[in-house]
């Protein structure tokens, strides 16, 4: 399954959010589907704990990656400058969610906490079988895994909304002079029903500009308005090949549950080819990728589009002390990227 065309304006789409420079990307999904090895696979100094079990990561990872772009490649050969800087995407790793996290299940209130905290979401599934890595669930089931992640976020966005609500509710008790304008329950009501049928906010409705703003103003913290993209870990003999057998089951989930986009790839392939590349082994680094008849590795389509989706773009500074991409959200003006 080739991955998704994004057909969102991004110049018109409600912007929820916040809208700064230094965004993140959090990668998610359950135990032992290929998060922290991803997270290792992008950063430019990564080193999460990656390992057979579920919960192997606790803290979140904090790392960076460049953001390929062939203009950047070629400024700096022009110019031969001492300094140079791409732009960045910055990645989160975040501890695999489970059934009943939004209860506490597994940590489970703490790792939802680290999601609220950044900007976009990496949603990884599994969708490879292997005996030697177990899965939480002991089957191997995405729809189901697509449905766990769903609605954990779901319910704890639900929490949040009721408290907010409430606390604005309750301000409004203490002081008889204060009222709470027809938009407030309009755009309330709405999101508690959405969440209550596990409709994640972003995708399961078409939000007026003015209901955006009341959105980030009442509950900005809700992990279903973060823009979402689907990695599908894929086995490297399927990768390869080009075919899986839980692509079609799993982009029939997505187009059933608001769209969205979708990439196969595979931690198998990619850490086989980065430790070619560490070893420099040019031959058996080519053999490897002449097995993808020209596609290559996905690791820079994945940064590109989580740079993307956080709607945020750059420009170029060149010259013979530097070369320099400045990161700027989109809309933005140029100059407040640049201090």
């Amino acid at each position: 399954m080739p991955p998704k065309k994004d057909t969102t304006d991004q110049a018109a789409a409600p912007r929820f959010g916040r809208v700064k420079n230094n965004l993140k990307m959090g990668i998610v999904g359950l135990p032992n589907v290929g998060k922290s090895s991803l997270f290792n696979l992008l950063g430019d100094s990564a080193d999460a704990q990656a390992e057979n079990y579920p919960f192997c990561t606790i803290d979140p990872n904090e790392t960076r990656c460049s953001v390929p772009d062939k203009r950047y490649k070629n400024l700096c050969d022009i110019w031969k400058p001492p300094s140079k800087y791409p732009a960045y995407l910055h990645l989160v790793d975040i501890a695999g969610l489970i059934k009943g996290a939004s209860e506490g299940a597994g940590l489970g209130n703490a790792f939802l906490s680290h999601i609220q905290a950044v900007d976009g979401v990496f949603h990884v599934v599994r969708a490879f079988d292997s005996k030697e890595v177990t899965h939480v669930e002991d089957t191997i089931d995405p729809e189901r895994d697509l449905d766990t992640i769903t609605s954990e976020l779901c319910k704890k966005d639900l929490a949040y909304v009721l408290s907010q609500r409430e606390a604005r509710e309750k301000d409004v008790k203490k002081n008889p002079t204060m009222k709470l304008p027809p938009m407030f329950f309009t755009v309330m009501d709405r999101c508690q029903e959405m969440l209550e049928n596990n409709k994640p906010l972003a995708k399961g409705y078409d939000w007026l500009p003015l209901e955006v703003e009341k959105i980030n103003e009442l509950i900005p913290g809700c992990i279903t308005l973060k823009p979402m993209v689907y990695l599908i870990n894929c086995s490297k003999k399927s990768f390869v090949m080009g075919g899986n057998k839980y692509l079609a089951k799993i982009k029939a989930w997505i187009d059933n549950h608001g769209g969205g986009l979708a990439i196969p790839f595979s931690i198998e392939f990619e850490e086989e080819l980065k430790a070619l590349r560490k070893a420099g082994d040019v031959d058996g680094e080519k053999a490897l990728l002449d097995t993808l008849n020209g596609r290559g590795s996905i690791l820079p389509r994945i940064v590109k589009c989580g740079y993307k989706q956080l709607r945020l773009m750059y420009y170029f500074t060149a010259g013979e002390k530097e070369v320099r991409c400045w990161t700027v959200a989109c809309g933005g003006a140029g100059p407040p990227a640049a201090g």
